[in-house]
């Protein structure tokens, strides 16, 4: 997906399991769309941000959840 999404009030959320440190994947839902992040890059105006569709999330997330993702 190759669009431009105005993120400057996205509220990045990262899982309750997390430590709290800088060592997790954060998302955001925006407009429609899922933008995913590493949180060590917060503040860096260069940072990369992964945009997805709603579905390919669901599909991913789901994915996960049912153990069909994980590497051998």
């Amino acid at each position: 997906m190759n669009i431009k999404v105005d993120l400057t009030n996205a509220e990045w959320a990262k899982s309750s399991l997390s430590n709290g440190g800088d060592n997790c994947l954060e998302v955001a839902f925006v407009d429609g769309v899922v933008a995913l992040r590493d949180s060590k890059d917060v503040g860096d105006p260069n940072a990369k941000i992964l945009i997805i569709s709603q579905d390919d999330y669901r599909a991913f997330t789901g994915g996960i959840a049912k153990g069909d993702l994980l590497l051998p």
